[in-house]
């Protein structure tokens, strides 16, 4: 199972990421444990200049930008 993290603070742009994250797995047929990390010193810990931010299995992928799902799909494929 893959765990993804969505790092933001409840802006639009990460509530876009989110969906579209949802929508990803559910595409893909994969099973994820999808987590919304909204707290500052948490997101901190990541290293990231800009959010929002996805995280797959604790590895960074993306940072301030929304990921289109065909852009996610891609990316857990890998």
């Amino acid at each position: 199972m893959k765990t993804i993290k969505i790092l933001g603070t409840g802006c639009p742009n990460c509530m876009t990421l989110e969906n579209n994250v949802k929508s990803a797995v559910k595409v893909a047929s994969i099973e994820a444990n999808i987590e919304k990390i909204t707290d500052i010193a948490e997101i901190m810990n990541y290293n990231i200049m800009s959010v929002p931010a996805l995280v797959i299995d604790e590895k960074v992928v993306s940072s301030g930008k929304v990921l289109s799902v065909l852009e996610i799909l891609s990316l857990l494929k890998k």
